[in-house]
């Protein structure tokens, strides 16, 4: 029996104790999932990229889990929510953190990535929301039918240099030396599909060689996610990306997936992700994942953020590229 002023409580005090190993067992699990991701298992269903493509809101269950503590005045949950919060931090709290100030002396380019749907009914609103954002690079996805002439003209007062192949193309307001068309279709994929080009930009500071590609997309079902084109599509980008002979690779794209999603592994461990920014911008309606990406090698992406929403169901992204920074996880530049 727990004594108390006024009287022997005992019911009470067994209740708030469950409720704390229930709060600061769940707490504990959240924990285990930010942090140690990479040990789910991706069959069946693929599980464990389905995990990592939200893997950002597990915050957001810890904040309830906090809310529960409070309300039940769980000590235990309280401290046992350290755990969980001391997790998420490390892992994404840097990109809460506000973008480098403009740096006179840096050499940085500012590149913009939006797949701005086959179905926009405002191709010309679209491109003057992207020319808006000021950037050196504009990559697009899903550029097709009369839509295509529409962002041309639009695009081209200000970016006069521009490659189109098959549903991608990159607007430049530098000089493009070289495009090509890029295979990264998938084996069971029709011949026709065409989602990926190389150019190499004769930018201020050197040539870069940008890259602009659409990965396959991918579904959720009663089976899990499926995914099996997207990643082998991510894997033949990756290939070309580790063979390219010039030092500073930009990627633009929408590659229908999270940097954190082991399935762009062939990319994310060979280029640079966004350092600050969450960025979200699938779906615009209601965003809850960045899977357009802007990736970079022998450069660092300083700071990602979404542009206002256009006629397309993604939001756009605008990305600051600093050039010369080191490779991730210090391997040397080719």
């Amino acid at each position: 029996m727990v004594k108390r002023a006024g009287g022997d409580v005992t019911a009470p005090a067994v209740g708030e104790g469950r409720r704390g190993v229930v709060v600061a067992g769940v707490a504990v699990g959240v924990a285990g999932v930010v942090g140690l991701h990479g040990v789910i298992p991706n069959t069946p269903g693929r599980i464990g990229s389905l995990v990592e493509s939200f893997l950002p809101w597990g915050g957001v269950v810890v904040v309830l889990l906090f809310v529960v503590a409070l309300v039940r005045r769980s000590g235990v949950g309280l401290v046992a929510l350290l755990l969980p919060v001391a997790v998420w931090v490390q892992g994404f709290g840097g990109l809460l953190l506000p973008g480098p100030g403009a740096d006179i002396g840096s050499r940085e380019l500012v590149v913009v990535q939006h797949n701005v749907s086959d179905e926009n009914p405002d191709p010309a609103g679209t491109a003057r929301v992207l020319v808006a954002a000021g950037g050196d690079l504009i990559a697009l996805e899903e550029v097709v039918g009369p839509a295509s002439a529409v962002y041309e003209g639009v695009l081209g007062a200000d970016y006069p240099h521009h490659a189109v192949y098959g549903t991608v193309g990159l607007w430049s307001k530098y000089p493009i030396a070289e495009e090509q068309l890029l295979d990264i279709r998938p084996r069971t994929f029709e011949a026709g599909w065409s989602r990926g080009l190389r150019a190499v930009v004769r930018a201020p500071y050197g040539d870069v060689a940008a890259y602009v590609a659409h990965l396959p997309s991918v579904r959720v079902g009663a089976g899990g996610l499926a995914s099996s084109p997207r990643d082998e599509s991510a894997r033949r980008l990756g290939n070309l990306i580790r063979g390219e002979k010039v030092r500073t690779v930009i990627l633009m794209g929408d590659l229908n997936s999270t940097v954190d999603d082991r399935g762009l592994e062939p990319l994310t461990s060979q280029l640079n992700a966004a350092e600050r920014g969450f960025a979200f911008s699938y779906p615009a309606a209601l965003p809850l994942a960045r899977i357009d990406q802007v990736l970079a090698r022998s450069a660092a992406v300083s700071h990602i953020r979404t542009l206002p929403a256009t006629g397309s169901d993604h939001l756009p992204v605008a990305a600051r590229v600093t050039l010369d920074a080191r490779p991730p996880s210090g391997r040397p530049a080719p």
